[in-house]
């Protein structure tokens, strides 16, 4: 997958949201005259699925424009690799000075969403071959949301809730509808036929049944007024009333194929984790697909470290790292001009 590029904030350009140790070393330096030929490498002490790390490229693309070729050289693993524990993602050879500024900011990037999409990864093997959508966006700042749901996708998801996050990923949104329209209009059913009414054809008719009625029932009740065009219910019981388990989707589905509506879906969503996907598949429970948000949205940022390597092709590290370059065979060349941003 590629991200859709985007331009990167002023606040990032201009090292605003850079910790403030970056920038003062940027004055020193400049004050001092001094601007090395650098050689950084960025890895992690655990492994993971990489996101952000296209982020970063362009990034880092914005910020070694118009350096000489010699002088403006990356090589990258891409968003979707595996990677494991001190293996090298990325290797900038640069002056310092041009992009020195945005380690933090290219770290973040690269920390918050990998841990997303190693997260969004392990809920897709746990429910494999079912697929696996992000519902996460509630449970982050909106200014990230996008960021998360391209995250999820580049760790598994088949799709994603918000249309900022689809469309990074290229994707169309995919979602249902939620409990506060069932509840404003009254009725499942109600609620059901003006979905069907008002939204566009192409938007899958999948209505969620477990508002104010029995989920069976309601599931009934919506197949039978909405015909050929239901798509699938959903299934999203809170945890006052048990959640959503096995029994209970082996129960809809029986009574949704016994009333000759076999093609459709089941979607479960509501607090599920990979454990919870698991318990429903070694049950025989009959999901068509999952809803996932707060475990993917709450996972841990894996930590990323920037290090220099090299200062003017002498070998060089901080004490417990070894100077010079570490043998990184997977890492390619990343072409920064077609990383820029139009």
């Amino acid at each position: 997958m590629r991200l859709i590029r985007q331009r990167p904030s002023r606040e990032i350009l201009a090292g605003e949201s850079a910790d403030v140790y970056f920038v003062r070393a940027e004055r020193i330096l400049e004050r001092e005259g001094l601007d090395p030929l650098v050689v950084m490498e960025v890895f992690s002490r655990q492994q993971g699925v990489l996101a952000g790390i296209d982020e970063a490229k362009i990034l880092l693309a914005e910020a070694l424009d118009g350096a000489p070729p010699e002088e403006a050289v990356a090589e990258a693993l891409d968003d979707g690799d595996t990677f494991a524990p001190k293996e090298v993602v990325l290797r900038i050879r640069a002056r310092y000075r041009r992009f020195g500024l945005y380690e933090t900011a290219m770290l973040g990037m690269m920390a918050q969403a990998t841990g997303w999409a190693t997260a969004a990864r392990e809920c897709a093997e746990a429910a494999a071959p079912e697929p696996v959508i992000s519902f996460g966006a509630r449970h982050v700042h909106p200014d990230v949301s996008d960021v998360l749901d391209y995250a999820a996708i580049v760790g598994g998801c088949v799709g994603a809730s918000t249309p900022a996050g689809a469309r990074l990923a290229g994707l169309r949104p995919t979602g249902t509808m939620p409990h506060s329209l069932v509840l404003i209009i009254g009725d499942t059913v109600k609620a059901a036929e003006a979905f069907d009414r008002d939204m566009e054809p192409e938007v899958p008719r999948i209505v969620l049944v477990d508002t104010f009625r029995d989920e069976a029932e309601e599931a009934l009740r919506v197949a039978h007024a909405l015909g050929e065009r239901l798509y699938g219910i959903r299934l999203d019981t809170p945890s006052e009333r048990g959640r959503v388990t096995p029994d209970l989707v082996t129960e809809v589905r029986a009574r949704l194929d016994l009333a000759g509506f076999s093609r459709v879906k089941i979607i479960v969503s509501g607090g599920l984790t990979p454990e919870r996907m698991r318990a429903f598949k070694e049950a025989g429970s009959p999901v068509d697909s999952y809803a996932v948000g707060s475990y993917i949205a709450g996972a841990s940022p894996i930590d990323f470290t920037g290090d220099i390597k090299e200062i003017d092709g002498r070998p060089i590290a901080k004490r417990g790292r070894i100077p010079g370059l570490t043998p990184s065979p997977r890492l390619r060349p990343v072409d920064l001009a077609a990383w820029r941003a139009s």
